[in-house]
């Protein structure tokens, strides 16, 4: 966070975590590096969940298996939502994360005496607070995924 004059911006990582029976993987070059200059390709793949079976019962695995879908799994429309092919969707990530900000908002109290503004940004979730005081209120929310210690960021 930092603060200039009367306006205080926030910057709120979101770690975003794969469905279950399903993997992030990051789009390596042909030298296994990440490629320089471009945005950042994350795959979303299918795991086997076979073990998970094995130990818990009635976990279908997708993979080995994908005709099966437990009741009430919504991870299939989730990946439509956000996902583009087999890819996530920064823009996409950004449009659901406004759209669920801008309905949570509305079931706080809070939301009776300030205002939340949700400003235009297709690679993150920006909104501005205002009501509350004379200071301005920011935050963007980035989204990235974190695999072992590594984060990665999502960019356009």
């Amino acid at each position: 966070w930092r603060v200039q004059e009367n306006t205080i911006t926030y910057t709120l990582p979101v770690f975003l975590q794969p469905p279950p029976g399903h993997s992030f993987r990051l789009q390596m070059d042909t030298t296994g590096q990440l490629p320089a200059g471009h945005r950042n390709v994350i795959h979303v793949g299918l795991e086997c969940t076979c073990w998970r079976d094995q130990l818990l019962g009635s976990i279908s695995c997708f993979l080995h298996h994908p005709t099966s879908k437990l009741p009430g799994d919504q991870s299939s429309d989730l990946l439509r939502t956000l996902c583009t092919r087999s890819c996530l969707d920064l823009k996409k990530i950004a449009c659901w994360a406004r759209l669920l900000v801008r309905s949570a908002w509305l079931l706080l109290p809070q939301s009776h005496r300030c205002q939340l503004t949700v400003l235009p940004s297709s690679h993150s979730c920006m909104f501005q607070l205002t009501g509350i005081s004379e200071v301005n209120i920011f935050t963007e929310m980035i989204f990235g995924v974190q695999r072992g210690s590594s984060v990665t960021c999502l960019s356009q």
